[in-house]
This record gives structure tokens, sequence and C-alpha cells, in this order.
């Protein structure tokens, strides 16, 4: 199983003047959000909110409108939009399940509920900060 540190995610309540902030002020690239495919939102399930992208060319950033509501809405304990998270990509998202579960650790399965390409879990480190794992779905049955 690998593990290698992808992003972190920063909530707003004005995505694009965050986005303006890393990419115009600091010099971060724009990432186009063509390149994420979205899962479409219903009232029931999903995340709707803004997202935007950018990068240093190898780590990415994701900057998310901020949803107090989205655990509830997707019957998660969780909320990775809230107040944001850093995520890990992996070849191997069962393995990372069963290493969870074996040390007792509680995480909220979103499936493809943020993105049509990447299965995403989330859950708490010792300190309270919300991680991610995901691993491209096309990927999951090799695992």
């Amino acid at each position: 199983m690998k593990l290698e540190f992808h992003h972190i995610n920063l909530v707003a309540d004005d995505v694009d003047r965050l986005h303006d902030f890393y990419t115009n002020v600091l010099g971060l690239d724009d990432i186009p959000q063509q390149n994420f495919p979205r899962s479409e939102a219903t009232k029931d399930a999903g995340y709707d909110g803004q997202i935007r992208f950018a990068t240093d060319g190898g780590m990415q950033m994701h900057l998310a409108e901020r949803d107090f509501n989205v655990a509830f809405k997707n019957d998660q304990v969780i909320n990775p939009v809230s107040r944001g998270h850093i995520a890990f990509r992996t070849d191997n998202l069962p393995a990372v399940l069963k290493i969870l579960e074996e040390n007792g650790v509680p995480y909220s399965d979103y499936g493809t509920a943020f993105s049509k390409e990447w299965h995403q879990v989330f859950f708490r480190d010792p300190e309270g900060n919300v991680v991610e794992v995901h691993q491209q779905v096309s990927t999951l049955d090799q695992s």
C-alpha cells in the first residue's frame, strides 16, 4: 500500500477571492476546473459548492466553498468542507480502511460524492484534524 501527500484543502466563503490570492498574489498556477469532473449533487446527497484549484507544479491546493451541512446531507459524521483537510492518494484504499478499522479509527466513506473519478474517505487524526485518503475509481477493483 502506497500513500503520497496529494493536496491541502482550504475552505472559504469567497472561493474566487482565495483563488485570486494564491494564483495572482503568490504566483501559483491555476488548475482548470474541467480537470476535475464533479459528481452531480442532489438535494439529498453530494456537494455542489464552488471549488477552484491551484498548484506549485507538484502539490495541489483545493479551495472549496464552506458548507456546514455537507455531512448531514450525505449521512456522514465527518465534514471535510467545514474547516478543510489534508489529503493523501493511495493505490489500495481497502488496505487503508482495514488499518483504520484495526486501530479503531472511525471514518466517513463519501465514495464519489465529490468527484466522479475518486473514491474519498475522511477521518480525524488524534488532534481532530480531518484527513482524506482517496483512490482513483478505475483502479479500485485492482487493489
